[in-house]
């Protein structure tokens, strides 16, 4: 293909100049047309650089020929031919000089952007707290790209008004809700109850839900809310689904953290001390700012040990934060919040942008196989050292797993009891 010539100023190196085309070739390279000099060439005629579509068209798009050789862009949802290639608006870009491509997505990145060429047909993916906010963008970006979805929420209202707002978008778009509240274990474990009765396989589990700047309050359990919507609620649910995972690997969990995590400092505390106490406030030192920042590190201690554990038998785990600040259902709880947050909220994330680190970490074909990873703007990036402590990990899970057992057992003697006073 010939050089193209000159060209005038303008305000972003990446627009093209006035009477120039972006196309691809049939192997997805791109390239630019001069429409002024009849000619084309490889490079972008500002920058200088290449680019390359790479993956499979969007969900409802094929390709094809036109009558004079041409190549061609179906959209079979909204029933429209283009020339324009439409992952063009992804193309990952390389420099000649370097040789070395971009990372192709960051913090201003969607969810439907992640998404772009992926068909998630025959995925079936749970979402706790999908019916508002982030969980809900997550839901509603997978399920319009093929993905069976069930919400995993508290508020059936809610839930419902939710997945009617989704089917009205898309109409077939495959979505549902079982009830599952996870201040209550009993609910949890319903849940999951219920869920395996559908005799359906689980690719992916996205424990999103999560409450912030609540005063202190027990749930039916007797364990702090904070702690056991954020945390342990989440741990009974994967440790009841995980059988189905295992059997339907390769599968992937992803815990929805924060980077308050990076706040809380558990170095005084040895593995072999961290007890109820440590991990789960009570009254008289609750902080509700405290007590959500020690929830997420739980999440990421959480995520990485899951990860050791099941690894080998095809379930990944990774953590994540979705962005700071962001104008969701999660401030709703104070006044003070509600002003912070909409002060924050034109220099935030869109729920759409917060949605996408969660499904990088659900469809990336890049993370593939991997786990035990933090990722923040669709990016891996390091967590803090108290999250990537084993001992730690270790210690919350076997915490864990003993609150759990205790209410269990306490559950089981209370009906017990009202049987006997029955008879």
């Amino acid at each position: 293909m010939a050089t193209g010539g000159s060209y005038i100023d303008s305000d972003s190196d990446d627009e093209l100049p006035a009477g120039w085309e972006e196309r691809t070739d049939k192997d997805g390279f791109v390239y630019y047309a001069n429409h002024t000099k009849q000619s084309t060439q490889w490079t972008h005629p500002r920058t200088g650089k290449i680019k390359q579509v790479t993956g499979k068209l969007p969900y409802g798009w094929t390709q094809k020929v036109d009558d004079e050789g041409r190549i061609i862009y179906v959209d079979h949802i909204s029933k429209r031919t283009t020339y324009t290639d439409p992952r063009l608006a992804f193309a990952t870009e390389s420099d000649p000089k370097k040789g070395t491509f971009n990372q192709r997505f960051d913090a201003y990145s969607t969810a439907m952007k992640v998404l772009e060429s992926k068909d998630l047909t025959g995925k079936y993916v749970i979402i706790t707290g999908a019916n508002s906010g982030i969980g809900f963008e997550t839901a509603r970006s997978l399920a319009f790209h093929g993905a069976n979805v069930t919400m995993a929420c508290r508020n059936i209202a809610a839930a419902m008004e939710s997945i009617m707002k989704i089917k009205k978008e898309r109409p077939e778009a495959k979505v549902d809700f079982i009830n599952c509240n996870l201040a209550s274990l009993r609910s949890v474990g319903e849940f999951a109850r219920r869920y395996k009765c559908r005799k359906w396989p689980l690719h992916i589990l996205i424990c999103n839900a999560a409450v912030f700047g609540i005063p202190w309050v027990e749930t039916e359990d007797g364990i702090e809310t904070t702690f056991q919507v954020c945390h342990l609620g989440h741990f009974h649910l994967v440790k009841l689904l995980t059988d189905l995972l295992i059997s339907s690997a390769p599968s992937r969990v992803i815990m929805v953290s924060s980077e308050s995590h990076r706040f809380i400092d558990w170095r005084s505390v040895h593995a072999n001390e961290l007890d109820l106490k440590s991990v789960c406030m009570s009254r008289l030192e609750y902080w509700p700012i405290l007590a959500y920042g020690r929830a997420k590190l739980c999440n990421i201690l959480f995520a990485n040990e899951y990860n050791r554990r099941y690894k080998d038998k095809g379930v990944t785990c990774n953590s994540l934060h979705p962005g700071n600040l962001m104008y969701t259902n999660i401030q709703k709880n104070s006044w003070l919040w509600r002003i912070l947050w909409a002060f924050a909220r034109p220099f935030t994330k869109s729920l759409q942008q917060g949605a996408a680190t969660s499904v990088f970490c659900a469809v990336s074909s890049e993370i593939e196989g991997s786990g035990g990873l933090y990722f923040n703007h669709c990016c891996m990036c390091e967590a803090s050292k108290e999250a990537n402590n084993k001992d730690k990990a270790v210690a919350l899970w076997e915490l864990s797993e003993k609150m759990i057992n205790d209410r269990q057992d306490k559950w089981t003697a209370y009906y017990r009891k009202q049987d006997l006073d029955k008879k």
